[in-house]
């Protein structure tokens, strides 16, 4: 809205009422930490071998050779979906031989899971793997599970905002909410892994629609300094805090129906905040309705304790009718120069996805205990974002973004050497790869915000989280794949990591400068800088400077 941060600027910066908005707007964030990532537990995946009947007519000695070894980790470990045909062991068994000794095992006929799978329940009860059996051949279905609930979160981001521009903020916020935390319980009544995966879908939707209605409406009622705070610690600390209480959760409840049901109550204290968290004024000035903002803002005053002008808005000048000039996606590749930025920018946003999910679901993978693994996942996450902010303030974008990079896929890439006794050294090096991740995601918003001219920035925002919605969708497989090799998941991620750490160093420096207006204004691409580019739109406005935290 033209001149509303002047028309509001007698409410201050920092009052009671934009405390009060700045903390229930990042606490309403909390489900979304837990839910996000709570695929980790729902579709844990246990230790498991072949189920054998009780009937089976076997002895001591055969029922616990029933089970072929197989080499996994570089050690032995019973297979997980084979077994020796026990009609065989039957036969070998009531003849008095004896396993080892008598037969050698190696030359015996194999068989898959006929009777279904015991499953070890040293760290999970239940899980929707034990439920259904999402082992052996249909061991796909688990990384399908997590891969489609971010397909929800792909198809909410695409719709969140044009729902928040039609009926407003507040309205959509909470309807997600419901919807969140709605389907989430319906979840614990599934009845088959199809339903499960469905509803999972439709809690994804509502998930990112939250978070991105949350972001946007404390962006707009929030003053320009606090707006950054919000937007780059607020948000993300609060959504760490959920990440983080989502294994203290699962600790306690190992059962998922039950861990279900836990992770949707905390969703309905919610609830009062929509007597507390008003509409966004600039929504309701862009749609005319001038009485009801003002009636926000002199509440919001009231709470602040400052006296309200007479006259907060010129409805007669404010209604003017405005020129803008459209765009269309094809405009991120008019010029070799927005092509070439658009283009490495959807890989660094698309690379840093999957090495960030990548490593934040791969937590019972590692050495330990799952639950402190997953927990120290999350812990790592507030100081990345606290450096993040920090390197934001002073120093240069593509140099800290590189760096964030390196060290993230550097560390990872050098787990494969690390002695499989050396456990401790082994976690030690995922957090710091994750930590670097983290950083570096948190940095992205800011640094594509400054590429690209006023026509274009919200499509290239928008097109670049596509591309990392994208990641997170294919991120659960790079997971999957250390069910082959253990560290071939770590070799991709962090290879991948470092290639786009290199390829940041070609982006422009946007540190100190204007914001670009017009296509003319864009910074070069390193290689570009001596040649011309040719624009196809001017802008008569004087260039503005992004603010950051300083």
């Amino acid at each position: 809205m033209r001149d509303y941060d002047v028309a509001t600027a007698f409410l201050g910066e920092w009052g009671r009422f934009q405390r009060l908005v700045f903390f229930l707007l990042s606490a309403s964030i909390v489900p979304n930490g837990f839910n996000g990532m709570s695929a980790v537990f729902l579709a844990g995946t246990p230790e498991h071998r072949c189920a054998v009947p009780r009937g089976a007519n076997l002895s001591g000695e055969w029922l616990n050779a029933s089970i072929p070894l197989e080499l996994r980790g570089g050690r032995e470990a019973p297979s997980r979906c084979r077994r020796y045909r026990l009609a065989a062991l039957a036969n070998l068994s009531a003849l008095g031989l004896r396993p080892g000794s008598d037969v050698e095992l190696g030359s015996l006929e194999q068989e898959p899971c006929l009777d279904g799978w015991e499953y070890s329940r040293d760290v999970y009860r239940s899980t929707i793997v034990t439920e259904w059996n999402l082992v052996c051949e249909d061991d796909w279905k688990a990384p399908l599970t997590t891969s489609l609930f971010f397909v929800g979160v792909l198809i909410g981001s695409f719709i969140s905002g044009q729902l928040s521009d039609r009926f407003g903020r507040k309205n959509i916020l909470f309807l997600t909410m419901a919807v969140q935390t709605g389907f989430s319980f319906l979840q614990i009544f599934s009845t088959s892994w199809e339903m499960f995966t469905v509803l999972f879908l439709i809690v994804g939707m509502g998930q990112i629609s939250n978070y991105v209605v949350a972001f946007i409406l404390g962006t707009e009622i929030l003053g320009k300094s606090v707006r950054i705070i919000f937007s780059t610690l607020g948000v993300c600390i609060f959504f760490a805090i959920g990440y983080m209480l989502l294994p203290l959760f699962a600790y306690f409840i190992r059962d998922w129906r039950m861990l279900l049901l836990a992770l949707t109550v905390p969703g309905l204290f919610c609830i009062p905040l929509w007597w507390i968290i008003p509409e966004s004024p600039r929504w309701l000035i862009s749609q005319g309705r001038y009485k009801e903002a003002e009636v926000i803002i002199r509440k919001a005053a009231k709470i602040n304790g400052v006296p309200v002008p007479a006259t907060l808005f010129d409805t007669l000048e404010d209604s003017k009718p405005q020129q803008q000039q459209k765009a269309i996606l094809l405009d991120l590749f008019r010029t070799r120069n927005i092509a070439t930025i658009t283009i490495m920018s959807l890989l660094l946003w698309f690379f840093t996805s999957v090495g960030y999910f990548g490593l934040s679901l791969s937590t019972p993978n590692w050495h330990g205990n799952a639950y402190i693994n997953c927990f120290l996942s999350a812990v790592i996450e507030v100081p990345a974002y606290v450096i993040a902010w920090l390197l934001l303030r002073s120093l240069p974008r593509r140099y800290s973004l590189s760096g964030t990079l390196f060290l993230g896929g550097g560390v990872v890439l050098f787990i494969q050497l690390v002695p499989a006794d050396f456990n401790v050294l082994s976690v030690g090096l995922v957090m710091l790869g994750k930590f670097g991740i983290t950083a570096a995601f948190s940095m992205l918003y800011v640094y594509n915000v400054e590429l690209y001219p006023t026509l274009v920035r919200n499509m290239a925002v928008g097109a670049t989280s596509t591309a990392s919605r994208l990641g997170s969708i294919i991120a659960p497989y790079f997971v999957y794949l250390g069910a082959y090799d253990r560290f071939l998941p770590y070799i991709l991620m962090g290879s991948l990591t470092v290639l786009i750490g290199i390829l940041t160093l070609f982006l422009p420096e946007s540190y100190g400068n204007p914001l670009p207006e017009s296509f003319e204004q864009m910074l070069k691409v390193k290689c570009f800088r001596n040649g011309q580019t040719t624009g196809i739109r001017n802008s008569k406005e004087s260039p503005k400077m992004l603010v950051t935290p300083l």
